[in-house]
């Protein structure tokens, strides 16, 4: 009886008139010695069993986010003429990288309400719970923090980066830098009419050393000892081969 209510009530439940279908050129990028960087493209279409609703037109935007971690953002004030740290706080979440691309300006085809809901934008992708009671103006040290990341072109934000054709074929690449945080990188695909999000699909990348850098990381933090005593045993052998090769272009 319960079972052939829950049908009943999801067969009056209207389908979702758009729905987003999307791929990426690759889901692994693998950090090698000679790694300098990896476009992702971000493909797709939308779905549709009936014509395209008449209305704001159809908008999209591809967001990539990588693996997030505390960071402590400090402020520097000149005491006595010297520069020195007179303000801390520590933001809970901050992504290593956040890119987003748009068919448009982001606030013109998203409203804040939906910003709140889906933390779409980069502001939203940050987290800071609490600030010392001394610090009043706690929001400016996330802001700092943004900013630093976009001069270094690990946040950003580019509208019009996003092809729509004919409001159904969409791609968007990126371009992830070359220092790289391994972990998994998270691809959003929101469809939007309206300001308002209608549809949105996730993907994920999976960022990862490999080869001698893989060993090399691996060793120095799980087997700290054995990686202190291998780069001795390795400087004391350049020194040797270096001073061995001195002897022998003296002779």
């Amino acid at each position: 009886m319960i079972r052939a209510l829950v049908l009943l009530v999801l067969a009056a439940l209207p389908a979702r008139a758009e729905e987003v279908v999307a791929g990426l050129s690759q889901t692994r990028v693998s950090i090698t010695a000679n790694f300098d960087g990896s476009e992702i493209l971000v493909f797709g279409a939308v779905k549709r069993d009936t014509p395209p609703p008449e209305g704001p037109p159809l908008e999209v935007i591809v967001t990539v986010i990588g693996p997030a971690a505390p960071v402590n953002v400090r402020r520097k004030s000149r005491v006595f003429g010297i520069w020195v740290n007179t303000e801390a706080v520590e933001i809970d979440t901050a992504p290593r990288f956040y890119a987003i691309a748009t068919t448009a300006p982001l606030f013109d085809i998203l409203s804040h309400t939906e910003d709140l809901r889906h933390r779409i934008s980069i502001p939203q992708g940050i987290r800071s719970v609490g600030a010392p009671p001394e610090v009043a103006d706690a929001a400016r040290f996330s802001d700092a923090l943004i900013r630093l990341r976009q001069a270094s072109g690990h946040y950003r934000v580019d509208a019009g980066d996003v092809g729509l054709t004919e409001d159904t074929l969409f791609h968007a690449s990126f371009q992830l830098p070359a220092n790289l945080t391994e972990g998994n990188y998270t691809v959003r695909i929101f469809l939007t009419r309206g300001r308002e999000v209608i549809d949105h699909q996730v993907a994920l990348i999976d960022v990862r050393k490999v080869g001698l850098e893989w060993f090399l990381y691996t060793l120095a933090h799980e087997r700290p000892l054995a990686y202190g005593m291998l780069a001795l045993a390795l400087a004391l052998l350049a020194g040797w081969g270096a001073s061995a090769a001195f002897r022998f272009i003296r002779t």
